[in-house]
């Protein structure tokens, strides 16, 4: 089924939501909520990488220790780590032990060190369309993984320098940060776009 279910609750989500219990919070407390603040974004655009190829729930699952191993994902500490960090993360079973994206993620945070804060806010909400050009989605038929934002957003990045982040990835950083509301139409999580800065 594509359309909104009902939960325990019988609130309707979307369907994704209801396969666990982690899915559920997740979807309602975090997904879609906008999220400001260049380490915050640094985090959700570096799990973005990391779950390429692997389903969300495994990267959500492990999100306490990515935390801990990029050292809270603040891009200053991350740009610092050495090469003893880099063979450290490539054997610490809390993590994706992925040699590309962990070396994508430790060169992203060496390029973002450079620019100015805010300036990855900037940019990547610069992409963010107008909500009145979007209508809500009924099924998950409607969700698009990649639209002209998106590979907008993309390729913006990829000029500055940043690694994997192509054009779905890019739209899955949207509709996480809340750039996009995809929430389906009837969820009971549609419109809840309260700001936040990091979920914990």
């Amino acid at each position: 089924m594509t359309a909104a279910v009902a939960g325990p609750d019988g609130a309707l989500r979307c369907p994704w939501a209801l396969s666990t219990d982690d899915y559920v919070a997740y979807h309602d407390e975090e997904w879609g909520r906008p999220v400001h603040g260049d380490d915050a974004l640094f985090e959700r655009l570096s799990l973005e990488a990391f779950q390429s190829g692997l389903s969300w729930i495994t990267i959500l699952r492990r999100r306490p220790g990515f935390r801990t191993a990029f050292a809270g994902f603040s891009i200053e500490k991350v740009a610092a780590f050495t090469d003893e960090d880099r063979e450290r993360l490539l054997a610490d079973p809390g993590i994706i032990r992925n040699r590309a994206k962990i070396d994508a993620t430790l060169a992203n945070a060496r390029v973002l060190a450079d620019w100015s804060e805010g300036e990855l806010d900037e940019l990547i909400w610069s992409h963010a369309p107008d909500p009145a050009t979007r209508p809500a989605p009924k099924t998950l038929a409607d969700v698009p993984a990649v639209t002209p934002q998106s590979t907008a957003l993309s390729k913006a990045l990829k000029k500055r320098g940043l690694k994997f982040v192509g054009p779905t990835t890019a739209y899955a950083l949207m509709q996480a940060c809340g750039l996009v509301d995809d929430h389906l139409e009837a969820c009971v999580a549609r419109g809840a776009r309260e700001g936040r800065h990091r979920p914990e």
